[in-house]
């Protein structure tokens, strides 16, 4: 009797934890969302704004951003991707800055049958360009094991490694900027393509689902042990 009512009370607190987790992740999500729609709502800072914030230990991520420079065409990297149902790729292109450092933009999306530059010459835009965007991070490493490893020989990145794109393009790691910049769908590339707008901002939000669950779970265990108690006093 005495491991019953133990095993019930840890399952009771372990259940409750979960849920009171959740709440808490709940809010946390709601001040994310609720600063994602701040910042995408803001006017356009300048490169070294965004590095400022970086170097402070401040979060860049989704922070609006306009980036003057020209493009490396040849070297441009392929990011595996769909949008608006389509299959195909992002285009990163290395972006030279009137400093020298080199900045990798995502220029947006081309479909699958496009990733040959020479099916899209007149988005091969020459001279100083300005794309105005968002700030994206850069991973430390592959988000999952079940992510693919990059195809570097045949140029399809299925994770944002940052380092590998610098390296089989040949750029001095030590002149690239240490973030992404995408372009938003004011950058319209002749032709077409590619096509800038595709920054994902649809962040799943369910931990209201779970919060319930987990305590609908507490609620209907307690309401087994109580039918059991009474069950026991009318035998």
């Amino acid at each position: 009797m005495i491991a019953t009512v133990i095993a019930v009370l840890a399952a009771l607190v372990i259940l409750l934890s979960l849920g009171t987790w959740q709440v808490e992740r709940l809010h946390w999500k709601e001040g994310l969302l609720a600063d994602i729609a701040e910042r995408r709502a803001a006017a356009p800072v300048q490169l070294s704004d965004i590095e400022a914030i970086g170097k402070s230990g401040g979060d860049i991520e989704y922070r609006r951003v306009s980036v003057t420079g020209t493009f490396d065409h040849p070297k441009e990297r392929h990011f595996f991707a769909t949008f608006n149902g389509q299959t195909g790729f992002y285009v990163y292109t290395p972006m030279t800055l009137a400093d020298g450092r080199v900045l990798f933009a995502n220029r947006g999306f081309v479909p699958y049958e496009m990733k040959d530059q020479k099916t899209r010459p007149a988005g091969e835009v020459a001279g100083q360009q300005t794309v105005t965007g968002y700030a994206r991070v850069r991973l430390g490493e592959r988000p999952s094991s079940i992510v693919p490893d990059n195809d570097l020989a045949k140029n399809i990145f299925y994770w944002k490694d940052l380092d590998a794109m610098a390296s089989t393009t040949g750029i001095d790691a030590s002149k690239v900027v240490q973030f992404f910049v995408d372009a938003d769908a004011s950058v319209v590339n002749p032709g077409g393509w590619p096509k800038g707008g595709v920054t994902q901002f649809d962040l799943p939000n369910s931990h209201l689902q779970y919060a319930v669950t987990w305590y609908g779970l507490a609620a209907a265990l307690v309401a087994v042990v109580i039918g059991m108690v009474f069950r026991r006093k009318r035998v």
